[in-house]
């Protein structure tokens, strides 16, 4: 009898495996951590002020719905839009004039209002004198509402200061939707001062867009507003074809 006693006054203690159980099982164990909400995140064409080019809001309502219904897409998602704008100064004498290379920079960083990037040859050529990494040019990316921004000011501003513009050609096209043009001066923008550059020097401007076809990116740059030498000249070709299916 009192071995029982003193058993049952000193009870063995519970398992490490009893109390993690109890331990998980009960009210006492201490709450997860609430995630805090995230930041909604405002679309990629809009600036961090809220600011929207006049050319995006226009995009948005009335350019999408003319080229549904020119072009005959189902859904207005597939209608083609900007995917992006480069800037490229090409300088043969890069190495040899630093300075030069940099004047660029500043002449894209004024335009653009963006920090451009040095170009590097990818591979030697001994006719130029040119070895792999050397600096060729520079350039500028201009992506979501920047190129908007940029395009805005290209046709409203800059190329009806270029002497003698008459528009370009189609043939700029490179056949998947893209458009390639070339400025000779940077003068014709109006954010370079004439009196701080120090030389004349064009530069290169790609649109690239995500029209699969010529037609598609014709029809889109040109309700934009972008100026073109041929009206509609892919109708054209498409009238042209059908009278000469109908001679055979």
């Amino acid at each position: 009898m009192a071995k029982e006693e003193a058993k049952n006054k000193n009870p063995k203690p519970s398992s490490t495996k009893d109390s993690k159980k109890g331990n998980a099982g009960g009210k006492t164990s201490t709450p997860a951590p609430k995630k805090k909400a995230r930041p909604k995140r405002k679309p990629e064409a809009i600036s961090m002020n809220g600011y929207r080019p006049n050319l995006l809001v226009r995009y948005h309502k009335t350019v999408v719905s003319e080229l549904v219904k020119k072009l005959g897409y189902k859904n207005s998602l597939e209608a083609p839009k900007l995917e992006k704008i480069v800037l490229n100064i090409g300088l043969g004498k890069a190495k040899e004039e630093p300075a030069s290379l940099e004047h660029a920079l500043d002449d894209l960083s004024t335009i653009t209002g963006q920090k451009g990037v040095i170009t590097r040859a990818k591979k030697a050529i001994s006719n130029f004198k040119l070895r792999a990494n050397d600096p060729v040019g520079c350039k500028v990316t201009l992506r979501q509402w920047h190129m908007y921004e940029f395009l805005e000011r290209l046709v409203t501003i800059a190329l009806p200061r270029v002497r003698d513009f008459g528009g370009f050609s189609v043939k700029s096209f490179d056949g998947r939707g893209n458009f390639s043009l070339g400025i000779e001066e940077q003068i014709v923008f109006p954010e370079i001062d004439y009196d701080k550059i120090d030389k004349i020097r064009g530069l290169e401007v790609s649109i690239v867009t995500t029209a699969k076809t010529d037609q598609e990116g014709y029809e889109l740059l040109a309700s934009l507003g972008f100026p073109f030498k041929e009206q509609n000249p892919f109708d054209q070709l498409l009238e042209e074809t059908q009278i000469d299916e109908e001679v055979v």
